[in-house]
């Protein structure tokens, strides 16, 4: 006599709902935010491609990164940045508009995931789950590009909640307050900020430093639905219906 399935397991094959209206819409708002700050940050970067420790910094401090240690003739090119050609003011006028979307979206988002209990059941990293026993189970799955728990398959495996931890509540708020400490505007209003981080040039430092991530975070991103079946993964962020692969 067979048992009959448990319904609160989905079948192979079987489409469920996977992701909420309010996580597609900020996951969207996001990318495009991103990757528009991403070009124009490099931009700015163009206009002084040296970075500092400290209060000041200026052509003769010593520099920890030069551009030029990566790309021949020490500018980023055209094709990395937000617009192609030289122009800082527009570059600017850009990564202000769209820090403020990311700003804003970032907020909503969380406001709403606090809501709906988003953050609580999706993204709370329970102490087992960094047991290295388990860490080295999902190790070995991802190796395997196994990427869900056949019981659970809406769940998030622990790298997928530690990284969208780490970006949530550390790269993106800590991206967001560093561009806001290098405004002379909000020097005025929040003059602590500057001091917390240990002056102008190391906010930017620590501001460059984070987009590094942030693209790292996004080239992994991208190369890990890739492997997990693009028109699945797409599909369930643009609708919200993912198939649970087999």
């Amino acid at each position: 006599m067979t048992s009959a399935p448990d319904p609160a397991v989905p079948a192979t094959g079987r489409m469920i709902r996977r992701h909420a209206l309010s996580t597609r819409l900020w996951h969207w708002i996001t990318a495009v935010s991103v990757i528009i700050l991403l070009g124009s940050g490099l931009m700015i970067l163009n206009a002084h491609p040296h970075l500092y420790w400290g209060r000041y910094g200026a052509n003769f401090d010593p520099a920890w990164f030069h551009v030029g240690w990566v790309f021949e003739g020490g500018r980023v090119p055209g094709w990395l940045t937000i617009p192609e050609s030289y122009n800082l003011a527009l570059a600017r006028q850009w990564h202000l508009l769209f820090a403020l979307v990311l700003a804003v979206a970032l907020l909503a988002f969380m406001v709403v995931s606090l809501v709906n209990r988003h953050f609580q059941r999706d993204l709370r990293v329970r102490a087992k789950e960094l047991a290295p026993r388990v860490l080295a189970h999902d190790v070995r799955e991802h190796l395997a590009l196994r990427f869900h728990d056949p019981a659970e398959p809406r769940a998030y495996n622990i790298f997928q909640k530690l990284s969208y931890v780490a970006i949530i509540f550390i790269a993106l708020p800590g991206l967001i307050f560093t561009g806001l400490a290098m405004s002379p505007g909000m020097n005025a209003a929040w003059p602590w900020l500057l001091d917390v981080l240990g002056g102008r040039q190391s906010a930017r430092s620590i501001h460059f430093i984070l987009m590094l991530v942030i693209a790292l975070f996004i080239i992994v991103h991208l190369a890990l639905v890739l492997l997990a079946g693009v028109w699945n993964e797409v599909r369930s962020m643009v609708t919200g219906k993912w198939r649970v692969p087999e």
